[in-house]
């Protein structure tokens, strides 16, 4: 018979055994589906929402190409440069107070001011729809604006009202609905405010030094992207000294593009581990249907079949079923983009109908053929080596002979699979250590199954007979030990972890931060105006702890003689060198302020720019002492050299600066001033009454309530935590799926043991407790596993990773997880072993 004859010849006896049905392969379904769904879902809306953002460009940029300059407009030069490209829509942002006129209720607003070419693409949709020269036009001494729902809830506002920002007197004539580029735009600290320029040059929002930001929009359909491409590079040959910033239509949020790539990475990277956990589960239902078929595989071989037909035949039968699995989990990725497209609508308003992407399809489909393969082959190696004789035995615990070519086999599917998650991830780095921790857990968790019964077998005798069989049978060959730990402490682990990570950024923001932060921040304080701030404020909180420092923007452009976008530096301080930076100046040391290295400068000293530094990012700059680094300034280069380094903590939420610069290296350049306050906690004092006497004396200051920024950031942190533990719940539903089939798959053998046991009198209870005490004692012993594991890992990430340095490790999570563990485990367990019980002994003594 020739391979060809025999593998149909095998695939036609697979189908006919296949007509039983599946029972036995739900558990096996379940998980294929499940890795499958994940890992196709969550790559089909990686696909549909980088599509649209690619297709959408024009609308989200408002524009073909944008120029930002931050507190200064374009010059001749670059106005000129912009005009020849195509039309120009010019917008200007800065943040400021809007308040009621009749209550004096305010709060912080990202204020926008646009021209009346806004937007050259896309819609600005408002309720209701007006064009923009309506939405903005003045009426007698007040101009129209425009504000989402949220802000009008926030001051209890509705269309027609009037408020002021500033001296400027604004009526509300639309609410704004939907604003086109607002996703390229970055993180906004308050609702949008939209005016007219017209609007904002007759306010005195924008003082010399006050921080404020240029957008240049520029409409130009007929230049293909490489044509925008060689424009950029030219902008930025021609005015990289000037501060300039530049995007493009192709890439018009990258800050979105890569968190979306982050978390599709994260999302691929649990539905993989989804599958792996789930191919464990893979392994006992096959283990499980080869021990059914022992009498049929005995007779094939007594009627002369070779042992690869009797492989072929059931790898073809597993393979089917597999195929069953990854039909389900199509359907799932299939439908997952259209439901998320829906539900990230309000988020994402520029995304359209969810599509299929074969490709994110087929990617998933790969990924569970080569888990399936890898995790079905070892058992059913084993099954076809194993001589008639032990096959016609009802039950065997003899240990089955290594198949050294299977096991080669299983491993190169293995380094495939690892490889190819490795190539198609965002971060191959990251997909790297992911893989080493789920390898390096399966070999822990091994481990600590074999612990745990080398414990069992080493342990005391005790007097309880049910006791004593609980211990029997974590030991015994054939123990669901390793199965149990393996599928519980892998989503445990994971969960712990998670957990911890985030209860300890909670902690850092409600208990820590509170007591060092200011209470208070205030924003563009005009330098006529320092003093006369500064005594208002003692009046009202004299026992507060107020700082005032000058505050201006500034871009780095050379560290020493190197171009800031030619240096290498270490990635945790690369931040440093994008865009923009808050610098100030300072004669005296401010308070607070350690010196690691290096000494201040003194008045007396020559007139050449100096400039201290934060240590860490100093030194991941490359810098040392008596480097120079060059900034650049409302368009003017200044070069300074490092005369110290000094420790900031970032996390007092205080005025930090990466640099500090001595007073005549910024002389003569326009500024404003940043101030902080720390109320004093013993005295009472009313938040809003002070906040709007700040603002009705100084209407162009912004005021910024910490403690409405912590509380805020708290229910941020916690949807993003809801969210991360919803995604990881995926290899949690896996662990538990196969912690069901482990126990489903060890009920045979308990069947046998139950019979022999009530044949020599034990009772029926004895039974059900020894099952309790097995169970509760892998249960307990894996929790206490994936607790201190789990924690361990959790801490580190949060320690040194995130630098939350009161971390800690979280009692409660042990406690919650000890539950979730006893009852999984105790309730799946009874569930299996209570059908069981009670089953007749005589069905089963005729076997024996």
């Amino acid at each position: 018979m020739t391979v060809l004859n025999e593998m149909i010849l095998a695939l036609r006896f697979a189908l006919r055994e296949m007509r039983a049905g599946l029972k036995g392969f739900y558990i096996f379904l379940a998980c294929i589906a499940l890795g499958v769904g994940a890992i196709g879902g969550v790559n089909g809306i990686s696909r549909s929402v980088g599509e649209e953002m690619t297709r959408q460009g024009q609308a989200l940029l408002a524009g073909d190409i944008r120029f930002r300059l931050v507190q200064r407009p374009a010059n001749d030069n670059e106005t000129t440069f912009m005009q020849a490209i195509g039309q120009v829509s010019q917008s200007t942002h800065l943040r400021s107070m809007a308040r009621r006129i009749d209550t004096n209720d305010q709060t912080m607003v990202e204020l926008k001011a646009v021209d009346t070419l806004y937007p050259l693409y896309g819609t600005l949709k408002t309720t209701p729809q007006l064009n923009t020269k309506k939405l903005f036009a003045k009426k007698g001494d007040s101009f129209g604006t425009v504000a989402p729902k949220l802000l009008l809830n926030q001051l209890q506002l509705n269309i027609g009202d009037t408020i002021n920002v500033g001296d400027l007197k604004l009526t509300i004539t639309a609410i704004l609905d939907e604003e086109p580029d607002l996703l390229s735009e970055g993180f906004l600290l308050g609702p949008r405010l939209m005016i007219s320029q017209e609007a904002l040059m007759a306010s005195n929002l924008i003082q010399p030094g006050s921080l404020h930001t240029y957008f240049y929009r520029i409409y130009a359909p007929q230049l293909s992207d490489t044509e925008l491409a060689v424009l950029k590079e030219k902008a930025q040959n021609n005015f990289i000294e000037m501060g300039l910033s530049i995007r493009t239509r192709d890439n018009a949020a990258p800050g979105l593009s890569k968190n979306i790539e982050r978390f599709t990475q994260f999302l691929t990277l649990i539905g993989l581990t989804a599958l792996i956990v789930g191919g464990v589960g893979v392994a006992n239902a096959v283990r499980t249907y080869m021990d059914e078929k022992r009498s049929v595989i005995a007779t094939f071989k007594s009627l002369g079949a070779k042992k690869r037909m009797i492989m072929e035949m059931y790898f073809f039968q597993i393979m089917i079923i597999a195929l069953i699995g990854i039909v389900i989990g199509l359907f799932l990725a299939a439908f997952i983009p259209f439901l998320a497209s829906e539900l990230l609508r309000n988020y994402l308003p520029f995304l359209g109908g969810a599509h299929l992407y074969p490709s994110a399809l087929i990617m998933a489909i790969i990924f569970a053929l080569l888990i399936t393969s890898s995790f079905a082959l070892l058992p059913l190696a084993n099954a076809q080596a194993t001589p008639v004789t032990a096959l016609l035995r009802s039950f065997d615990t003899r240990r089955p002979e290594k198949q050294k070519l299977a096991l080669f086999i299983v491993m190169l599917l293995l380094v495939i699979t690892t490889a190819l998650a490795i190539y198609q991830s965002y971060d191959r780095r990251m997909a790297v250590i992911f893989i080493l921790a789920v390898c390096g857990a399966f070999l822990v968790l091994r481990i600590v199954s074999i612990f745990i019964q080398f414990l069992a077998r080493k342990s005391v005798h005790v007097q309880s007979t049910a006791l004593r069989l609980a211990i029997g049978n974590i030991y015994r060959p054939g123990a669901l030990t390793p199965s149990v730990v393996l599928a519980l402490g892998l989503g445990l682990t994971l969960l712990v972890a998670l957990a911890t990570i985030d209860g300890n950024l909670r902690n850092q923001l409600s208990t820590s931060v509170p007591e060092t932060a200011p209470d208070f921040f205030f924003m563009d304080i005009a330098r006529d105006d320092a003093d006369a701030f500064s005594s208002f404020v003692k009046e009202q909180d004299p026992e507060g702890r107020l700082r005032i420092m000058p505050t201006l923007r500034a871009r780095i452009t050379k560290l020493n003689d190197v171009p800031a976008q030619d240096a290498t530096v270490h990635p945790d301080s690369a931040w440093v060198l994008r865009g923009d930076r808050n610098i100030t100046y300072a004669e005296k040391m401010p308070e607070d302020t350690r010196l690691i290295e290096g000494k201040w400068w003194n008045e007396n000293e020559n007139d050449r720019p100096k400039v201290s530094l934060s240590q860490p990012e100093g030194r991941e700059l490359g810098l040392k002492l008596g480097d120079t680094i060059t900034v650049n300034v409302l368009g003017q280069d200044i070069t300074a050299t490092i005369t110290s380094f000094r420790h900031v903590d970032w996390d007092s939420l205080n005025m930090n600066f990466v640099m500090i610069f001595s007073p005549k290296s910024l002389k003569g350049a326009p500024h404003v001033w940043l101030s902080t306050l720390k109320t004093n906690p013993n005295n009472a004092f009313d938040d809003a009454k002070f906040m709007r006497d700040i603002s009705k004396e100084f209407p162009s200051v912004t005021v910024v309530s910490v403690r409405q920024v912590i509380a805020d950031a708290q229910v941020l942190v916690g949807q993003i935590g809801i969210a991360i533990r919803a995604s990881a719940s995926i290899a949690l539903i896996a662990s538990i799926l196969v912690l069901a089939g482990a126990l489903s798959a060890g009920n045979s053998a308990r069947a046998y043991d139950a019979v022999v046991l009530k044949t020599l009198g034990a009772t029926r209870k004895v039974l059900i407790k020894a099952f309790i005490y097995e169970y509760t004692l892998l249960g307990l012993a894996t929790a206490i596993f994936s607790f201190l594991a789990g924690s361990f890992a959790g801490w580190s990430i949060a320690r040194y990773k995130m630098e939350l340095t009161n971390a800690t490790i979280l009692a409660g999570t042990g406690i919650g997880v000890i539950a979730i563990a006893l009852i999984l485990s105790v309730g799946f367990g009874l569930i299996g072993t209570w059908k069981i019980l009670g089953r007749k002994p005589s069905q089963y003594l005729k076997d024996l």
